[in-house]
């Protein structure tokens, strides 16, 4: 009964035994322990959790042996967005990891920075999108815009200032969310003035985006109109005018806004499938389920998440459809054939060029590809 003992003793240690690859803020290494949890494990290896680190899989997770885990530690970053300064914790650790987890906020914002930028070591200025409303000649105009300055946010809109004519905010000042921006026309002893044509705005409810998302399928453009009018003078000073003719010299473009339906799926993926190692490796980089809809309706539209799909045509190869596929080589040798190489370029690609998932898939229901 002792020998029994002793030995069913040691056969729960082995099993307690685990192989397993750490990521400690892109430090890897591959280590043994002991434990059933990922918080006993990261325990043994004295690995101490703060409360807003970014743990994945869970704490609470069963550890399996060959697995790989994954923790982000929370530290202070200071950085301006939209013109105010503030300091807030946070796991990223970079410019672009910051806009990710800015959520449908972060997507089309417009850094100081490039997103590779390591945050902390120098100044960082961010700007998101936002509705700027501008009520000029009896019109107010919803702006969308990542512009930073009112200055900035009325000439990408087209609204040409006259000499006299003046804002109700000073023009370098920061563009915020919600601003209203009034133009007061100056008066003006010429005899043509130009007005802005005010844009319609379209909203069409899509249930390929999720919940809290928008995406801005047409921007709004006002138009421009110039009117000359018949001034009538008494000794220098005018006493009447009327309108002679008005000339439209840019019809207005109307809006249309794609507003998104989804209800992000709470049922994991099949283990093991490639849009399980999908899932886990966009959480690494603190993405969450919204951003992996994203990227599961990107995906399953460019390749049915086929690791050797290939577009006869134009020869883009693979899960992300990789134009040519040899540009995955840069993740791994086994590129060709292994799914987890290719969503490894593939999220690599969208972080650096859309920022998050749905910054992808929005740029591709806007013109088709990504």
């Amino acid at each position: 009964m002792v020998l029994l003992a002793l030995v069913g003793g040691s056969v729960s240690v082995v099993q307690e035994h685990r192989t397993v690859t750490i990521d400690l803020d892109g430090h890897v290494a591959t280590v043994d322990g002991y434990g059933d949890s990922v918080g006993d494990l990261l325990a043994y290896h004295h690995i101490d959790l703060g409360p807003d680190d970014l743990v994945q899989p869970a704490v609470s997770a069963s550890v399996r042996d060959g697995g790989e885990v994954v923790v982000r530690s929370s530290r202070e970053v200071t950085v301006e967005i939209d013109g105010e300064t503030t300091t807030f914790p946070t796991t990223a650790h970079t410019v672009g990891e910051l806009l990710a987890a800015m959520g449908p906020r972060g997507d089309g914002a417009v850094s100081s920075a490039s997103r590779s930028t390591v945050l902390g070591r120098s100044e960082v200025r961010v700007s998101t999108v936002k509705t700027v409303q501008v009520a000029v000649d009896g019109s107010v105009l919803p702006i969308r815009t990542s512009q930073s300055t009112v200055r900035d946010v009325l000439d990408t809109a087209g609204i040409t200032l006259g000499k006299h004519d003046r804002t109700s905010v000073p023009l370098g000042a920061a563009a915020v969310d919600g601003m209203v921006v009034l133009v007061s026309r100056g008066e003006s002893e010429s005899d043509t003035k130009t007005e802005v044509i005010p844009f319609e705005t379209e909203t069409i409810e899509s249930d390929e985006l999720p919940k809290g998302y928008e995406v801005v399928r047409t921007a709004g453009v006002p138009g421009e109109r110039v009117t000359t009018y018949r001034v009538r003078t008494l000794d220098g000073t005018e006493i009447e005018r009327t309108v002679k003719s008005r000339e439209v010299t840019r019809e207005p473009v109307d809006e249309v806004i794609v507003v998104g339906t989804l209800e992000v799926a709470e049922a994991d993926p099949d283990p093991g499938s490639a849009k399980a190692v999908a899932r886990g490796l966009a959480a690494e980089r603190g993405w969450g389920d919204d951003q992996f809809s994203c990227l599961d309706s990107l995906w399953t539209k460019e390749s049915g998440w086929r690791w050797n799909a290939e577009n006869p045509s134009s020869g883009a190869y693979g899960i992300p459809q990789a134009l040519p596929g040899s540009k995955m080589a840069t993740a791994g040798d086994d590129w060709r054939t292994n799914p987890s190489t290719q969503i490894r370029w593939g999220l690599g690609y969208i972080a650096g060029r859309y920022g998050t998932p749905c910054g992808a898939w929005s740029h591709s229901m806007s013109v088709g590809w990504y």
